[in-house]
């Protein structure tokens, strides 16, 4: 159980605060707007009214004793920067800051954001990927040069086994897992032979598997 600080309840706060609440982390959530606080207080251990560039309020909250501390403010450019240089100011041990923009994202991490995500622009390179390619099913980036993605297994691959195919070798992938419906087997060994109706999970760099899947 972590304990985090989460201010901005618009719908990615919101959304921040279920998933939280779901993996029970204690949450103090702060908006400036009331009926946003009120209408969280079901899911956090707590919540107030208040405004992240306000420096006293920020000193009030204690935000070194926080394991987490996420800026979800995503439409008020200059709100989220002072936000962010504030909370680390204060002595937060790690503060999250969502972007809006390619710029708002460089300027958060010029005023000490520690890790930042851009949720418009990865969900539209997930789209873009999952519903342009009919051999893809999903995929998930894991760092920025390197993703996971779940595709079908080729053709030319069934009743072969990992080893015969020189997966790593040849492709410079690894496959993770393989799906059959509702079943999944993790880390398939060397003799592992693909089945029509499996899929698998591979991961390696971004350009290797794009390069495989002919993305």
């Amino acid at each position: 159980m972590k304990s985090v600080l989460l201010i901005g309840l618009g719908r990615f706060g919101r959304q921040m605060a279920e998933k939280l609440r779901e993996l029970r982390h204690q949450i103090l959530a702060v908006d400036r707007d009331e009926g946003r606080v009120n209408d969280i207080l079901p899911l956090v251990t707590n919540a107030q009214i208040g405004d992240g560039t306000n420096e006293a309020f920020i000193a009030s909250l204690g935000v070194r004793n926080f394991d987490l501390c996420v800026v979800a403010i995503g439409d008020n450019f200059q709100s989220s920067l002072e936000t962010t240089a504030l909370l680390k100011e204060y002595g937060a041990p790690f503060v999250l800051s969502r972007a809006s923009s390619e710029v708002h994202a460089k300027f958060l991490r010029r005023n000490g954001a520690d890790d930042v995500v851009y949720p418009e622009k990865q969900m539209a390179q997930w789209a873009a990927v999952r519903y342009s390619a009919d051999h893809v099913f999903d995929d998930v980036e894991m760092t920025r040069d390197h993703s996971i993605f779940e595709t079908q297994v080729p053709a030319a691959w069934i009743g072969k086994t990992i080893v015969e195919l020189a997966v790593r070798q040849k492709y410079r992938i690894n496959v993770l897992a393989t799906r059959t419906g509702d079943q999944l087997e993790f880390l398939p060994g060397p003799m592992h032979r693909f089945r029509r109706e499996e899929t698998m999970f591979i991961l390696g760099a971004n350009r290797d598997v794009q390069k495989f899947l002919n993305l």
